[in-house]
């Protein structure tokens, strides 16, 4: 009951006041639980160091998966301009709400998923329920939505980049897909990336060599580490862990 009645009072009021790694935002009622575990550190604290160590005032921050915005939220008080994708329709609206919220006007979002061509695409939650973050190129389920999808290279070659310093990109498996096309961009202005894979969303038979085939692709970076705050440095992605589980790394220079 207590719950219920906490969920109408910010539903009511329009927002749920929390915080991001400290830093205070007005942020939409819908997500409360979330956000009620965000604001007491509980949600990826290693992520919020990443992208304290990453952006500045004097930087740009790509963001592929948003979801509903913590992270985007977080890095555009950091960075000089956010570039975000988060082509789940429940998602972006929330996302674009939470920016609303909070008067933040150095965000590009766009509600489209980026792919290696232009097209429109399938897409569905992993659970069955749009907008819970775990929608993905993926899934085609009867309960997804058609994504309107763009190539890298189109974006790239309609905006500057090149003060980018940091790519997040966790797009539920989509990784397998899109990654390869940022390879030549990644290449040429070293930002560093934080990676979330989903190996365990691959067929058993496919995992090892796609897995290999990332850390082939991005072999120009000097350092890869672990993510999740442990800081180990890793020496391949094709170890059980890895490939058996839902990961993140750092590669830097």
């Amino acid at each position: 009951m207590l719950t219920q009645a906490r969920k109408m009072f910010y539903r009511a009021r329009g927002y749920y006041a929390g915080n991001l790694n400290n830093e205070p935002f007005r942020l939409d009622p819908y997500h409360s639980k979330f956000w009620r575990k965000a604001s007491a550190g509980a949600w990826e604290p290693e992520t919020f160091a990443v992208l304290d160590k990453y952006l500045s005032p004097d930087s740009d921050y790509l963001d592929i998966g948003a979801w509903i915005g913590p992270t985007v939220l977080y890095g555009a008080r950091k960075a000089r301009h956010v570039w975000c994708f988060e082509p789940d329709p429940t998602a972006f609206r929330h996302l674009a709400w939470n920016l609303e919220l909070n008067d933040i006007h150095n965000v590009s979002a766009f509600g489209v998923a980026l792919s290696d061509q232009f097209g429109v695409a399938r897409m569905a939650s992993v659970r069955g329920e749009p907008g819970d973050s775990t929608s993905s190129l993926l899934h085609d389920g009867a309960h997804g939505n058609d994504a309107l999808t763009i190539a890298w290279d189109q974006f790239e070659a309609a905006n500057d980049l090149s003060g980018v310093s940091l790519v997040k990109m966790d797009i539920e498996g989509a990784e397998f897909l899109v990654l390869p096309t940022l390879v030549p961009f990644l290449q040429k202005h070293r930002p560093a990336l934080l990676l979330s894979t989903h190996a365990p969303l691959l067929p058993d038979t496919e995992r090892k060599d796609r897995m290999s085939e990332i850390w082939d692709l991005l072999s120009f970076y000097q350092s890869c580490h672990q993510g999740d705050g442990t800081g180990r440095k890793v020496e391949g992605l094709t170890e059980p862990t890895a490939l058996a589980g839902f990961q993140t790394y750092l590669f830097t220079n």
